[in-house]
């Protein structure tokens, strides 16, 4: 598995480099701000089992 993963700032579209932490569960969602805009962001990551990742983020 990955050890970090990208989202795109729904605000400023800026591709965000986020880590992972597969000791939070297989299903995380989380608010964090943008380090560019600011903007809160909502993010929502599911890790599969075959290692996958995917992450994506909305408007809080």
């Amino acid at each position: 598995m990955r050890d970090e993963a990208t989202y795109i700032c729904d605000s400023c579209g800026e591709e965000i480099v986020i880590p992972i932490d597969p000791s939070a569960g297989a299903v995380q969602r989380y608010v964090e701000d943008c380090p560019v805009c600011c903007h809160p962001n909502v993010l929502s990551i599911e890790l599969g089992e075959s290692g996958e990742v995917r992450v994506w983020s909305e408007h809080e």
